[in-house]
């Protein structure tokens, strides 16, 4: 039987994160609530929450962490030759609760984990200018998206979606592309997966990470929103 850790409602402590489960894979503790503190507090230790209703709350730190290099991220050639003739539109933090609702969106009969709970809870964190999303859009459809959480020069990838084949590929790498631009090194994107591998990344043991995100996340950051100072519009940009 899992004895788990329950988080004290009144504090914003977590255990630490080498005494996560090995199985299943990084289940820290259980409980607590979605404040901004408290998942500011999570995300600085290297602690996301991920959990389906009607369950508690649940703070994972896997024992390996999958990030990208934001300057490295890799462009097939067949997609660099598609991205050049694409006209599509990028923008950032002009439509977050629509960008976090397609990635809510069930696939298949997997369902979400993205409740109505996780959903208000990233609208106050981006209404307080930690949470940002990447638009792309076709004639003005939205064909794919990902928001995350930035805290000094690191950030944190919680979800992406894709209504059009390359949606989701081209709202990562535009984000990358700025990230890159404003000397945010990593992007975490949490657990692998062979989609995330194609496109260049890679997994780091959970102490190099939680080592590297909270001095990346005690630098200087962008602060407030990205509307106006994102550096990409076109997604054709992407193949330069």
């Amino acid at each position: 039987m899992i004895r788990l850790p329950l988080l004290d409602p009144a504090s914003d402590e977590f255990p630490p994160v080498e005494r996560a489960f090995a199985e299943p894979d990084g289940l820290l503790a259980a409980g607590g609530d979605l404040s901004p503190a408290r998942l500011l507090a999570a995300y600085r230790r290297g602690i996301f929450p991920w959990f389906s209703q009607p369950g508690p709350i649940l703070w994972w730190s896997p024992a390996r962490r999958t990030v990208f290099d934001t300057a490295n991220v890799h462009v097939a050639r067949r997609l660099a030759r598609w991205l050049r003739q694409c006209r599509w539109t990028i923008t950032a933090d002009h439509a977050f609760g629509e960008v976090v609702r397609a990635c809510a969106a069930p696939r298949g009969d997997d369902g979400t984990w993205i409740t109505p709970e996780m959903i208000a809870a990233y609208e106050r964190l981006h209404a307080l200018g930690h949470a940002h999303s990447v638009a792309v859009r076709e004639d003005g459809r939205l064909v794919g998206g990902i928001y995350g959480v930035a805290l000094g020069r690191m950030f944190y990838g919680e979800s992406m979606f894709s209504a059009a084949t390359n949606g989701s590929k081209v709202a990562l790498l535009a984000l990358c592309r700025a990230l890159d631009e404003w000397r945010f090194p990593l992007l975490d994107a949490q657990v692998a997966s062979n989609h995330l591998a194609s496109l260049g990344a890679f997994e780091m043991p959970r102490p190099e990470f939680c080592a590297r995100a909270a001095a990346l996340a005690a630098e200087p950051g962008v602060e407030g929103s990205w509307a106006a100072r994102f550096p990409l519009v076109r997604a054709s940009g992407l193949a330069c």
